[in-house]
C-alpha cells in the first residue's frame, strides 16, 4: 500500500504519539494524511503549529482516519475506549503503542474482528534510530503488519515478536534507552572524580558509547568477543570488571529487566 492513500490519526500524542508524528513526517508521509488529538487545548495548539498537523476530537480522528494509533497512557485507554470503541468500524487498522496492554484489551471494547496491531516503540525514534517491536492481534493480517512495519521502519529498526513476548520487549529496548543514559551518567560521574572536567568526561563517554554501539551492529562478533578485544591479561579493563562483578551488576540487570516486565503485566491488569 502507498503511504499517501492512508490517513493515520495518533490519538492521545504525548511523547510517544509526537515521535511517531514527527518520524512520519521526516520520512516523506504526507502532512495532509495525519491527524491527531490532544486532551488539552495548549497541547493541541502546540502540535499544530510544531508540525502543522490537524488537531482533532477523537470521534473526528476515528470517523476521518483509515489508521488509528492509539498512545495513550494504559491507564487512560479504557475511558478512551469507553468514547470511540463504538464508532470505530469492524475494518479500520487499530495500532496500538500502550505499554503492557494486550491486543485482546482492545478486542473486547472494539467491533468484532477490529484488526489490532500492537507496537512497542522507544525515544531514539526522535533521531531515525527506534527499534520497534510489532506484533499482531488475533484478527490483523500480514497485510495489516506490513503497514505498520512501513509506518516504523523510517524511525529506525523493526523486529516481528509474538505477542506473548512484549512484555519483555518494553522491559528491554522499550524502557532500554534509560538503562544507558544512568550508565553513561554514573561514567561521567566517574570521570569527574578521577580529574577529568564534566564537558570532556562527557565527550569521551558519549562517543565511546556511539562508537561501541556501531561496532556491536556492524560487527556481527557476540558482545563477549568484543568486550574481550578490549580485556588484555592484567590489565586496568579486567580490573575494572572485576569490581562491577563484585558489585553485582549483571545480577542488578537482571532483576531490573524484570521488574520492569512485571510492571508492565501489573499497568494491564490495572488498566482491566
Amino acid at each position: 500500500m502507498a503511504p499517501e492513500v492512508h490517513t493515520v490519526a495518533v490519538i492521545g500524542a504525548g511523547k510517544i504519539g509526537e515521535l511517531m508524528l514527527s518520524g512520519l513526517l521526516r520520512s516523506g508521509w504526507p502532512v495532509e494524511r495525519l491527524l491527531a488529538t490532544a486532551r488539552r487545548p495548549v497541547r493541541a495548539e502546540e502540535l499544530a503549529n510544531r508540525y502543522g498537523v490537524r488537531v482533532v476530537d477523537n470521534l473526528t480522528a476515528v470517523d476521518e482516519a483509515a489508521v488509528l494509533a492509539i498512545s495513550v497512557k494504559p491507564q487512560d485507554a479504557g475511558a478512551l475506549l469507553d468514547e470511540i470503541g463504538p464508532k470505530v468500524p469492524a475494518d479500520k487498522l487499530v495500532i496500538s503503542l500502550c505499554a503492557g496492554l494486550p491486543t485482546s484489551f482492545f478486542n473486547r471494547r472494539l467491533p468484532e474482528g477490529t484488526p489490532v496491531v500492537r507496537v512497542m516503540t522507544n525515544t531514539p525514534a526522535l533521531v531515525d534510530e527506534a527499534m520497534s517491536a510489532i506484533s499482531a492481534g488475533a484478527y490483523a493480517t500480514g497485510e495489516h503488519l506490513a503497514l505498520a512495519e512501513e509506518m516504523f521502519q523510517p524511525l529506525g529498526a523493526t523486529v516481528r515478536v509474538p505477542e506473548s513476548q512484549q512484555d519483555a520487549v518494553t522491559a528491554l529496548s522499550g524502557s532500554g534507552p534509560a538503562y544507558f543514559y544512568l550508565l553513561v551518567e554514573a561514567m561521567i560521574d566517574a570521570g569527574i572524580l578521577l580529574g577529568l572536567p564534566r564537558q570532556v568526561a562527557h565527550e569521551l563517554i558519549v562517543q565511546t558509547a556511539i562508537g561501541s554501539a556501531v561496532m556491536l551492529r556492524d560487527s556481527g562478533e557476540h558482545p563477549v568477543k568484543l568486550r574481550e578485544a578490549v580485556t588484555s591479561p592484567a590489565g586496568t579493563t579486567i580490573s575494572a570488571i572485576r569490581e562491577l562483578e563484585n558489585h553485582g551488576v549483571r545480577a542488578a540487570m537482571l532483576a531490573a529487566l524484570e521488574a520492569a516486565r512485571d510492571r508492565a503485566r501489573e499497568l494491564a491488569a490495572q488498566a482491566d
